[in-house]
């Protein structure tokens, strides 16, 4: 396999459970040194995903390698060759920092200087020197989920699988938790991350948009942004929000509406519907009602195609 040569490579992947479809007909490759993010809600398709690329689960359609490894033919090797971390925690609770680290280590066949070498490369990297005698279940969230990060990592894996890795933290230890995933992608491991937090898929060299099973876009953070022209998207303050959504709705040339907090969010088809936007929430939001265009976030983007794929956007 070349330097050069994608990791990753799906192509029309599928899994079916019965006559469920989790993974519909997926296609991608990842190059080396990328933080790809699989973006979706639950049940979107990204564990199943995530397994068969891991050889955990054998794919019912379609194909993919790993580091060039068939997923369906050489799960074995491909399981010895990466790194994966679950959605489940899955270090040994009842053992110190230290001692998980030399389990795991020799569980991926690293031995005296060289496991001695990765596990104070571990805990230094993970920020945890003063924890490394503490049993695991007595960390705090943000702590176990580095040790597993770096657990996953002693074996040099050139990729690495993080599933959902950030559950149930706090924003202060996932934003930590990023900063150490930047660093290792610096340094060229690949990071093949899924997640549903919209700031962590933002922090991704490429986001791909997962949807009941169904790959519906796949580009980086400002591409998939320009999907909407400058202008389409406008945030609506007023005094009666709930009448002036209802009546937005209605309108020719809205593509969508949501309530964020006190405020509307809306997609125009096109840019100068915002003139008659303006008279609409003037007449029905209240006097000294505001509109302002905003920058696309991207959870306006997955709202969009998400309506496009379902067929309800113009």
């Amino acid at each position: 396999m070349s330097a050069s040569a994608p990791v990753v490579v799906a192509s029309e992947l599928s899994r079916a459970f019965g006559a469920f479809v989790a993974v519909d007909r997926v296609s991608f490759a990842v190059p080396p040194g990328e933080i790809f993010g699989f973006l979706g809600s639950n049940g979107a398709g990204k564990t199943t995903t995530i397994r068969m690329l891991c050889g955990l689960l054998a794919p019912t359609g379609g194909s993919a390698t790993v580091l060039g490894l068939d997923v369906g033919r050489q799960a074995a090797e491909i399981k010895r060759r990466i790194g994966y971390m679950s959605q489940r925690f899955s270090l040994y609770s009842d053992l110190t920092v230290e001692e998980n680290l030399r389990f795991w280590g020799g569980a991926y066949g690293l031995f005296g200087g060289e496991i001695a070498a990765r596990i104070e490369w571990a805990i230094a990297t993970a920020g945890i020197e003063a924890q490394r005698r503490t049993l695991v279940r007595e960390l705090p969230g943000g702590f176990r989920q580095r040790l597993a990060l770096v657990a996953a990592l002693l074996h040099r894996p050139p990729i690495v699988f993080l599933d959902e890795p950030t559950g149930g933290v706090d924003p202060e230890a996932r934003r930590r938790f990023w900063d150490l995933i930047d660093e290792l992608a610096a340094g060229g491991t690949t990071a093949f991350v899924t997640t549903h937090y919209m700031d962590e898929a933002e922090r991704c060299h490429r986001v791909a948009l997962m949807h009941a099973g169904r790959l519906l876009a796949l580009d980086s953070v400002p591409a998939l942004k320009r999907i909407f022209p400058a202008g389409s998207v406008v945030e609506v303050a007023c005094r009666r929000p709930a009448a002036a959504m209802a009546a937005i709705e209605r309108m020719a040339g809205v593509e969508e509406v949501a309530l964020f907090g006190e405020r509307l969010r809306v997609v125009l088809a096109r840019p100068s519907a915002a003139g008659g936007l303006g008279e609409l929430v003037r007449e029905v939001g209240g006097e000294g009602a505001e509109l302002t265009a905003v920058d696309p976030s991207l959870e306006d983007v997955f709202i969009h195609v998400i309506a496009r794929a379902e067929g309800r956007a113009a």
